[in-house]
């Protein structure tokens, strides 16, 4: 359906749930993938598929960041799809949160992004071209008790989307960004079932999202049907953002 012929796209978090099903979609589709992950042990799940190149890389660091926008540039023309999907969570009830946890998912979830946007903005806005997306949560506008580290670097993104989104237009860049609910990750395996039926409760679709769901997503936004489209945030969550 989309055509995404000599495309290239770099997908944080691609060694795991909904990033790795993100880059495993776009692999599939024909587009070169950079998957970035944090440790090389984890980029072993990736490092067999077709289309895609993985680099170990901790995005919260910018020396970390650069070694990153090398090896991009010495595997790829350019970096047409930029999808900022890594993220952490370390909850506590904030009395109780350590100013390390607050930090640490603070560095990776806003920083990170602010990082590796900046860094590849400068290529697309010498090609006139480029999509970045990125990956907020339900938390980031509704916030949730015991994340409100999380809650604040995902309401950061959003609006990071948004301001982005002003600045380069001109430039046939888009900025957009994807909000997902309850999606069926390692992420909610810990989760009581009191707490997950407590979720289905409150969506209306009464079942949980898959990663799949944002991928077609993100093939989506990436594709030039979707040229039209920036500073949007598209909430993939089963309704649950209704209530």
């Amino acid at each position: 359906m989309f055509n995404y012929s000599s495309k290239t796209a770099l997908v944080t978090g691609a060694s795991r749930g909904i990033g790795k099903t993100i880059a495993m979609m776009l692999a599939k589709n024909g587009i070169k993938v950079i998957g970035v992950a944090t440790s090389k042990e984890s980029l072993k799940s990736i490092e067999d598929i077709e289309n895609i190149l993985p680099f170990c890389c901790d995005i919260s660091d910018e020396n970390s960041i650069e070694e990153l926008y090398h090896f991009a540039k010495k595997n790829a023309d350019t970096i047409d799809i930029l999808v900022n999907n890594a993220g952490i969570h370390m909850d506590n009830i904030l009395l109780r949160m350590k100013k390390e946890e607050w930090h640490k998912v603070l560095d990776v979830n806003l920083n990170g992004p602010f990082y590796l946007t900046k860094i590849l903005l400068k290529d697309m806005i010498k090609n006139k071209n480029g999509r970045i997306i990125n990956i907020s949560s339900i938390s980031g506008t509704d916030g949730n008790k015991g994340q409100s580290n999380y809650s604040a670097s995902k309401g950061g993104l959003l609006a990071f989307t948004k301001s982005l989104a002003k600045e380069v237009g001109l430039r046939n860049i888009t900025v957009n960004c994807i909000a997902p609910g309850v999606i069926e990750t390692d992420m909610i395996s810990d989760l009581t079932d009191t707490v997950k039926n407590d979720y289905l409760d409150r969506i209306p679709l009464k079942k949980f999202g898959k990663p799949e769901d944002i991928g077609k997503m993100i093939l989506f936004l990436s594709s030039d049907e979707a040229s039209y489209i920036t500073g949007q945030t598209f909430y993939i969550d089963g309704g649950i953002s209704l209530n």
